[in-house]
């Protein structure tokens, strides 16, 4: 693999993880509930996303951080950073400013409600993988660059995946993008039992793997 074809694969990265933010999922004396996943690319780890989500249903806060470096024969050739931090009431994102640096382009979002309400009169959600209304909606807001993508959500045959060390039942849900640059087709594995977010695959540039998985 050259650096070239390297950096084609992983630029793609940047729409994935928008979409696609984290692993292990704990919850605290405050009852947050921490997820802290393993990211790879076609099987190769390339570092971790955090996101909690912590908070009432009625005023919940999440925040989410990514570092990925890809690196060829030791040589970085892709990184990326990113944090986010929303503002939630009920099943509503109110509010959300991000920093992103996707190998050495910065980028920042901040709305507030009134922002999202002015291009939408529904309820907006962003791709919030905990959230079990997520598989219901068709349009989300990219945390990332702050537009508005419409997407689509089909039931796939369940499943087990490996996730926390085990393998584990679960119900499996494909969301598609259509309005996204690049468009984007994301595989959801959610706990049969509860409904908890497990684990997340993702087609990227050059027909590579980013994947998510519970260490």
């Amino acid at each position: 693999m050259t650096a070239r074809t390297a950096r084609a694969g992983t630029l793609a990265l940047a729409g994935a993880l928008a979409l696609a933010p984290l692993a292990r999922a704990a919850a605290d004396d405050a009852g947050a509930q921490t997820w802290e996943f393993e990211v790879r690319l076609d099987g190769r780890p390339i570092g971790s996303h955090r996101f909690v989500v912590s908070g009432p249903p009625a005023a919940r806060e999440v925040e989410s951080t990514a570092r990925f470096e890809v690196r060829l024969l030791g040589i970085p050739v892709y990184r990326y950073r990113h944090q986010a931090r929303e503002r939630w009431r009920g099943d509503c994102l109110q509010a959300l400013q991000s920093q992103t640096d996707d190998d050495g382009r910065p980028a920042r979002v901040d709305l507030q409600r009134e922002d999202a309400a002015a291009r939408t009169s529904d309820c907006l959600m962003s791709f919030a993988y905990w959230h079990p209304a997520l598989s219901r909606q068709s349009r989300l807001l990219n945390p990332q660059t702050g537009r508005i993508e419409e997407v689509r959500f089909e039931r796939l045959p369940d499943a087990t995946v490996q996730a926390g060390g085990q393998a584990r039942d679960a119900e499996r849900w494909r969301l598609r993008t259509s309005s996204g640059t690049p468009p984007q087709d994301l595989t959801l594995w959610l706990d049969k039992r509860d409904g908890r977010w497990l684990a997340l695959d993702a087609q990227v540039a050059g027909g590579r793997q980013l994947s998510y998985r519970l260490p």
